[in-house]
Order: C-alpha cells, then structure tokens, then sequence
C-alpha cells in the first residue's frame, strides 16, 4: 500500500487514496484551515502555494488580531472553526469558566501518525486492519486557557470516506466545562447544493427531503435521547442539478446513538459550513485537570456519481469499517417472529406449533417477541424483571429453549433492557433508578419509564439478568427493542456523585453501549439485532454492535418502498431486517400481494412475522420457495452493490425500480415495482441497466433467449407488461401493488 498521507513543510497535509483526497493547512494565524475534499488530486509545494494564498473578502468586518489587518476568520474555511473570534458563524466547539466563555485559540503545535486502527466494543468507532488505513493526529494548544485539542482524521486504502474525531484534554489547574463539542464537518466554497434528509415519524421513517440551501441555516437534530424517528443523523448535501446516477454529493454520518444536530450554514459570500456532532443544547461536560473528552467520529463520502453512487459509497464504508466483521459476510438466519402472530397471547404448545410450521418452509431461527417475562399479559407490567413467565412456561424458558433447538432452529428472544415498568419488582426495589428528579411529576410512554444507564449499577444489573436467561436457553439471538424516548432527563445518580446533570444523555447512551460491549464480549456470537420502536436509533452507533436492524415497525410493502429508499442512501441493505407479514397490513391495513411483501423484503436481512399455522398450503408453498429464492440470492445482499433506478422521489412516477449486483459481476437482481393499475399498461417500458457488462450476455430469468450487456446499457431492460384488457394473453402484472423480480445471469 503507498502511504496515504502526505506532509509539506509541516504546514500541508494531504491525505489521499485512489478515490479522494482531503487537504488541510496551516492559516496564517497557525489555526488549521480547509483547503479540498473531493476527488483525488495532484498537488506539490508550488500548487498548494496558489491555493493558500489568502485574498480576504471581508473589508469592514472584523479582523483576528492587531497584528495582521488583513486577516480574519469571517471567510475563511477552517477544520475546526470557534465562534465569535471574527467567525460569527456556528462554531465546533465552545467552553466556559462557570459563567464566563472562553474565546478559544487552538493553534498548531505538531503532529503524528499511525497505520492502524483496531475494534474496540467499549465504544463505537470505525476500525481498519494495520497498513489498510492512516490516522493522521495535529496537536493544537490553547495555552492562555489550559486546553489542548487533539484534531484526529483518518482515510483509509478502500473508502471514499475521511472520519474525523477530537480529544479535549484540560492542562490547567482548573476545571472547565465544555458546552459544544462537534464531530467536525466541512467548509465548502459555494452553497449550491440540496440538502438531503431522511425524516418522518414512527412507521413512517427515513423518507426523503431536499431543500436548496439558502443564506442562513438549515438543520435537522434529535434531543429525544436517541437518533430518532423523526430525523436520521445521516445527511446529504447534493450539487445543484445532480441526479440519482450524477453529480457532486457529500455524505455526512455520524457514529453515535445519541441527541445529534446537523447543520448547514451559509454565509453572506455564499460559503456553507456543514457541521455535525452531540446535540450542544442539554450538554454541559465538566473538564476537571488531566481530564480528557472524545467526541464520537463524523464520516464524510464523497462520490461525483450522484446520490447512487454516495449511497454505495456510505455501504461499503458501514460493511468493511463499522460492522463487526465477524458479521459482514456470514449468513444471517431467516428468522420467524412470533409478535404478529400471537401479541402477548400464547403458551408453549401455541408457540411450538408456529416454530414447527416455521421449520418446514425453511425458517432458520425462532424468536419469541415480548411477553414471556415477569407477569407479562399486556403492556403495562414487568417490564425490568427478566425472569421467565412461569404461567406461559410451566418448564421453564430454558425447557421451551431446549424444544426449539430440537426442531432444527436458532433460538431468539426479545428485551427491552433500557425500559422499566411502573408495576415491576425492579422499580420496588430502586425507585432512584429511574431516569426523572425525585418527587416530581414524571411523563409516561408506553405504560413504562427508561432506566438511568447512566447509572453503572443499573448495566450491572441488566447484564445479570440477561446473562442468566441467555445461559439457560444458549440463546443466539436478541431483539434489542427500545419503545420510549426520554423526558425530565434527570440522573439520581449524577447528582449523588456530583457530576453535571448536562453529562447526562452523553453518558446514558454510553450506558447502553456498555451493555453491549459486555454482552458481545461473553457471547461473541450472539447476534444482536437493533430495534428501536421500530426505526428509531437506526444509526452506525447501534450498527457497531447490531449488524441489522428493524427498519420500521410498518411493514406494509408499498410503506417500505420509500423507508427502505431513504435508509439505502446511507446504510447497506445487510443492515435492513424486513419481515414480510399477513395482510391487511397491522399498520395500515392495506392489502398486497404475497409476491410484492417478498419481493421488497428481498432488499435486506429476510423474515417472517405471520401465523403459519393459519396459512393455506398454496401459501406455505410460496413462502417455502421464498425462502428457498432468497438464500441462494443472500450472499448478493451481504456483498452486492446496491443501485437506484427509479425512486417515487423522481416526479410524476408511480414505479419503482432497484438492482443488486453481485461483487462478482455475475449476477444482477432487479426488482420492479407498481403501485396503481395503469390503464396503459400496454405501453412498452425499459429502464437501463448502467452497470451492465457491455462485452457480455445475459440470461434473464423467465424470459427466452439473451440480451447483450451493451443493449441493456443503452435500449435498457423491458419492464413487465401490466395488464389492461387487450393485452390479457401477455400481462405479467395485473392490479394494484405488483412487482416483479427479475435475475440476470451472466454467461461464461
């Protein structure tokens, strides 16, 4: 591997791979500026000269210094910009003295670099093998204020991404609070770009929205303790007149589960200051001397093949830097889950019946949902009390465990480890555990309050409870859910310990990684998938250690075509659990066919969520090949490259289209999607296939003969017919929400 970084005159750093380059440099006030992201280019001492000269745009404004007239921070693009130093946009990082700010000055002291970055559970972060990546470290200093601020970036040899982090660390003798302390960002010379969101609510998530950006700020956050429903962390920003397949676009991430604010500011010169990190409004993190705080890493993407070509970007970097790997290509169990199929009213011979009936369509794995624990009925109890149900489970969890393995399955069960009920035997005995001021009004969600993870002893506690049932089942999988945001955030526990009450959502979510962490260390093959009410803490933190997660608690197919879009722009499809489920739909009631709940499904980790017992054997049948169809074609989910073809985004269309090539090229997967009848269903429609090999044949599946690479390129690939009358002898669909899945097949 030729090395990554490149250092001129200790004043330039470059850092480079075959994709992109990223270039930062010394301002004339020794602060560090941004000089380019983008693809990679060439430079030398002479070329960066040209660049770096500085021609101040703000005559009249505020200048930096007595001593440089000429100089000021209004304009510039900075790495790690503070506000109100002659910056008066949004800054990166803020602190204070008490009540007193402090106008930082971090200027350049050295740096340093290593070839390495190892996994490591105690808190989530991208990773890399030795020599597959560089991390580049500048140490700058605010002598006047005791600080030292640790600038961290690291490119690796086979991503489109640079990460970027910081370490505060207090030199002084005194304490200080930190009050702002992003992740960093990017300082772009125009604002002709779209801001590209993914936002919605509960069933409803990761839809997507642009806006142009315009003088002033736009920004999207989430201070419910998690990354939310309603927004998404990861955000694009799209050049003006890009499209799916071209043009400039940036992708910005971050590796965090917490509150989060994104932003992206314009100024007066047209310049945009894209920035991202913790939330800084309910942050307040004292600083006592020698101590140090990390922010969580940001990711930035870059492709100049539009929102396709970011999206695949944004999934390589997740599979080979953010998921385990022990996960990234191993086969992911196509599992039944009970919660549709029973709710909370079952016993053991119900349940074994389903699980049966499940392992004779093919299913892999058995998961039991909520209600087998505590005095579990309906939703208003035991939530906190991890022991099994005994009026459901006469013989125990671990004798149900035992007739699941027995029938050739996996066996999973459903926590919810951060919720507490208010009628639990956990609540009795800590009544401070919970996370609300004591002796005040508290809110209630879902008949449950959170758990103060903030609180070691309440981790402590779960990890024992937990552990103690996954021994007795060897159980290997968890449905990590989490039904409750958080409100009158407020830790018994902070305060006894005399720590900031502005420290808290930081170290809750922290709590919930350790968690984690201690489970994955136990049982390193346990999978863990994240569920979140559904969708909402969909984020690279929970990914770290779930290498999938529920999507969206709606799984109605036609819902799931534009939530699986919008998460798709920033996340692989290995990390979507879709389940497809009985009709009407639970969330919507809307009726679609079976081929159309699988053939969206099929985008994603497979599963089940419907009563088999109750199915007709002609369904059983389908389902059976379903299954049969999708793990031959999983290793394409697992490794393939993902593309748009046609979004419901692209105006007046009533399509969808998408494609999953095979790592290899062998194999291309095409799903074609309809949502209303067309009475000119007749007409003749092709989307082109871009990627196709154009020195190649294709076999495609259910149709005679084969088409050229070159063709489907180019005359693109014939959609199927929709029935409208006359043509009744050729339709291949016909009414409402139909699909199509197609298999193209490279010959030799």
């Amino acid at each position: 591997m030729r090395p990554l970084l490149n250092v001129i005159n200790d004043r330039v750093f470059h850092l480079a791979n075959d994709t992109v380059s990223y270039i930062l440099y010394l301002l004339p006030n020794n602060q560090l500026g941004h000089l380019y992201y983008g693809p990679r280019v060439t430079v030398d001492e002479a070329t960066l000269a040209a660049y770096t000269t500085l021609e101040s745009k703000s005559g009249g404004t505020v200048h930096f210094d007595a001593t440089n007239t000429m100089f000021t921070l209004a304009d510039q693009l900075q790495e790690y910009p503070v506000y109100g130093t002659s910056d008066f946009r949004q800054g990166a990082i803020a602190a204070a003295d008490g009540d007193t700010p402090l106008y930082l000055n971090f200027t350049y002291v050295g740096y340093r670099e290593s070839h390495e970055k190892p996994r490591d559970l105690a808190f989530p972060k991208s990773f890399a093998s030795d020599g597959e990546v560089d991390v580049l470290t500048i140490t700058l200093e605010d002598a006047a204020h005791g600080l030292t601020l640790e600038q961290h970036y690291a490119i690796f040899e086979d991503a489109a991404a640079i990460v970027r982090w910081q370490t505060v660390t207090n030199t002084g003798t005194t304490a200080v609070t930190l009050t702002r302390a992003l992740s960093g960002g990017l300082d772009l010379p125009t604002a002709d770009y779209r801001f590209v969101q993914l936002s919605g609510n509960w069933a409803r998530e990761r839809h997507v929205k642009t806006r142009k950006l315009a003088q002033g700020t736009t920004a999207i956050e989430s201070q419910r303790g998690a990354s939310s429903h309603q927004q998404n962390p990861y955000v694009a920003l799209q050049a003006e007149g890009g499209t799916l397949t071209t043009g400039a676009a940036y992708g910005f991430n971050l590796i965090y589960s917490g509150n989060f604010q994104a932003s992206a500011e314009v100024n007066e010169w047209n310049q945009t200051r894209f920035m991202i990190g913790i939330h800084p409004d309910q942050f307040a993190w004292r600083l006592d001397p020698t101590a140090s705080f990390t922010t969580p890493e940001a990711v930035v993407t870059y492709s100049g093949a539009g929102l396709s070509g970011l999206s695949a970007a944004n999934a390589d970097f997740v599979r080979n830097h953010v998921i385990a790997p022990e996960w990234r290509n191993r086969k992911r169990p196509v599992v039944l889950n009970s919660w549709e199929a029973a709710y909370f009213d079952f016993d053991t011979e119900k349940l074994l019946k389903l699980a049966a009936a499940g392992k004779k369509v093919g299913i892999d794995c058995f998961v039991l949902d909520d209600g087998w624990f505590g005095h579990r009925d309906d939703d208003r109890s035991s939530l906190g009390d991890w022991q099994v149900y005994d009026k459901k489970f006469p013989h125990g969890i671990d004798g149900f465990a035992e007739s699941i393995h027995k029938l050739g399955l996996q066996f999973g069960l459903w926590f919810e480890p951060e919720m507490i009920s208010p009628r639990s035997n956990l609540i009795a005995a800590h009544p401070d555990w919970v996370v609300a001021p004591p002796h005040e009004r508290r809110a209630i969600g879902r008949n449950q309050y959170v758990l103060d993870f903030a609180n070691p002893d309440v981790v402590d506690n779960l990890f024992a409870q937990m552990t103690k049932v996954i021994d007795a089942t060897h159980l290997e999988y968890i449905k990590w859910d989490m039904n409750r945001n958080i409100t009158e955030a407020y830790s018994q526990y902070l305060a006894r310990i005399c720590r900031p009450q502005g420290e808290f959502f930081h170290r809750y979510i922290g709590g919930v990684y350790n968690l984690y962490a201690r489970l994955l260390a136990a049982y390193p093959d346990l999978l863990i998938e994240g569920c979140a009410g559904g969708g909402g803490r969909f984020d690279l933190g929970i990914l770290f250690y779930s290498p999938q997660i529920w999507v969206s608690d709606d799984s109605d197919a036609v819902e799931r075509l534009r939530i699986q879009t919008g998460t798709a722009l920033g996340y692989p499809l290995s990390a979507m659990s879709n389940h497809v489920t009985a009709v009407p739909n639970g969330q919507v009631q809307r009726t679609t066919p079976l081929d159309t709940r699988f053939n969206v499904a099929l985008f994603g980790t497979l599963g089940y969520e419907l009563d088999l017992t109750k199915e007709p054997q002609a369904v059983l049948d389908a389902i059976a090949q379903q299954i049969t169809t999708y793990k031959a074609l999983q290793p394409l989910v697992l490794t393939g490259r993902f593309h748009f073809l046609r979004t419901l985004e692209d105006p007046g269309h009533n399509t969808v289209a998408w494609a999953l090539e095979a790592a290899d090229q062998s194999r291309i997967v095409f799903g074609f999607y309809r949502l209303l009848a067309n009475p000119d269903g007749n007409a003749v429609d092709r989307i082109a296939i871009p990627f196709a090999d154009p020195a190649a044949r294709y076999t495609i599946s259910g149709r005679e003969g084969t088409v050229t690479g070159s063709a489907l390129r180019h005359l693109g690939l014939r959609l199927p017919y929709e029935f409208n009358g006359p043509n009744q002898a050729v339709a291949e669909l016909a009414g409402d929400f139909q699909s199509k899945l197609l298999i193209l097949t490279k010959e030799d």
